[in-house]
């Protein structure tokens, strides 16, 4: 059924101008969500459902509970940014959306039912909001990670991304579910403001609740409730983010010890502070880190090291005002930043760079080139391991170990270039490739 709807959305598209179809857009995003749903035997109702939502730390949430579910013996699907996963069998999602529209999710559930999943983890975006793929999900529960300031242009102000994030919990809070749980971030006002939505619980989770943290450049441990607790990923936010799925556990009354467990034998979250090992005597990270908050939480996680940092600005046409603030961020934060290309689409990537080196005290080399600019920081970096004096004595850190930070892109499979083009992408693999052969060099 899905992929009938698909052909025929494809044909309608080359037939009928868009000055129709603009004004019936809302009506057709509603129509396909309720035919998808009805078609498939509304799925979401025979399984327990959790939404995650949030400006970001939505896909590695979503990883973190579902090792934990599994661990807990629950036979669980996955349907996030970075990958689809039903039980054991796991694909990336190569759509780069977070939840793919014309009744993916209903199809997918569908898929999860015949398989025995008995629940489910799907990221909801501010995005889908727009296009009504929150509707007819029956969610269970629902984490709200953080809001942050993301995707301005397309809801119009701050004020409507916020709203389009209360729609989600509003889906919640309509859900047919005998019991619907809200966990949400209460350091933050407007995701704090959600705690009064009417919900059988609504949990607020706090930094403040995380005691006795500590991380290095691969791995967080805290303590919650007299549990101790391990993860095989750094930084303060991760910790932030295991807290809320331990709320959430909590609520469904799955032992801390067994969520624990799950922690510390964490898979490696593609593409969110991801290592890459080659054998080099550097680090070497790919991350998302897609926003000013993101970009900072990622540069903070490596405090002791001469960060070379290479990275862009997500989506041309788009999200201008972050542009100089992620420029600035990375030139407080950076011993070198190399600034590239990342998804231009309609628009002259050279004037995405430039508008990044506006709030710049230092000058950042500029390499458009995406392969070429990680190989330069690659390079860069083999150097500095061997020598220990500073690129610039005005700020270099002496002899603290190097790091590459590689962001911006993640998992995503594509750069998407002018009129819909589609360049296949991998910041990971490309970072491997030229490590291996730096190293052969060696």
């Amino acid at each position: 059924m899905y992929e009938l709807v698909n052909a025929l959305v494809r044909l309608l598209k080359k037939i009928v101008p868009e000055s129709i179809v603009r004004p019936l857009r809302p009506l057709y995003h509603r129509t396909i969500a309720f035919l998808m749903a009805l078609a498939y035997g509304f799925p979401a109702r025979k399984l327990i459902v959790i939404g995650i939502t949030g400006t970001k730390g939505k896909s590695t949430t979503a990883d973190m509970l579902f090792g934990i579910l599994r661990e807990a013996g629950y036979t669980t699907a996955l349907l996030s940014t970075i990958r689809f996963a039903i039980g054991d069998d796991s694909e990336p999602n190569l759509y780069k959306m977070s939840l793919p529209g014309r009744g993916f999710a209903q199809a997918f559930m569908h898929r999860a039912l015949r398989a025995g999943c008995t629940h489910l983890i799907i990221e909801l975006t501010s995005e889908s909001v727009l296009q009504y793929r929150h509707l007819f999900l029956d969610l269970d529960a629902l984490i709200v990670t953080n809001i942050q300031r993301e995707h301005i242009e397309s809801h119009g102000s701050f004020e409507n991304y916020v709203a389009a994030k209360r729609a989600i919990v509003a889906t919640l809070a309509r859900s047919p579910k005998r019991e619907t749980i809200l966990v949400t971030n209460e350091d933050i006002p407007e995701s704090r403001a959600f705690l009064s939505a009417h919900v059988s619980r609504a949990i607020g989770f706090s930094a403040t609740e995380i005691e006795r943290l500590h991380t290095d450049d691969r791995s967080a441990d805290f303590e919650y409730a007299q549990t101790h607790i391990s993860l095989p990923l750094p930084g303060s936010f991760n910790a932030l983010n295991a807290l809320a799925t331990l709320k959430l556990c909590e609520a469904f009354r799955i032992p801390l010890s067994t969520a624990a467990t799950a922690l510390a034998t964490l898979p490696v979250v593609r593409g969110r502070v991801e290592h890459i090992d080659a054998g080099q005597n550097f680090l070497v990270v790919v991350d998302y880190a897609h926003t000013p908050d993101s970009l900072q939480a990622l540069y903070d996680a490596f405090p002791a090291k001469r960060k070379i940092c290479v990275l862009g600005n997500t989506g041309g046409g788009r999200d201008t005002w972050k542009r100089p603030l992620m420029g600035r961020i990375a030139d407080e934060a950076c011993e070198k930043v190399i600034l590239t290309n990342e998804d231009p689409y309609d628009e002259d990537p050279r004037t995405i760079v430039d508008a990044m080196v506006r709030n710049m005290k230092h000058e950042p080399e500029i390499i458009m080139d995406r392969r070429e600019a990680i190989r330069a920081a690659l390079q860069l970096a083999l150097s500095l391991s061997k020598d220990a004096q500073p690129l610039d004595s005005a700020r270099g850190a002496g002899n603290k170990d190097v790091a590459v930070l590689i962001s911006g892109k993640g998992t995503d499979p594509f750069i998407m270039g002018a009129h819909g083009t589609k360049t296949p992408w991998s910041d990971a693999r490309v970072a491997r490739e030229e490590l291996e052969r730096l190293l052969t060099k060696v």
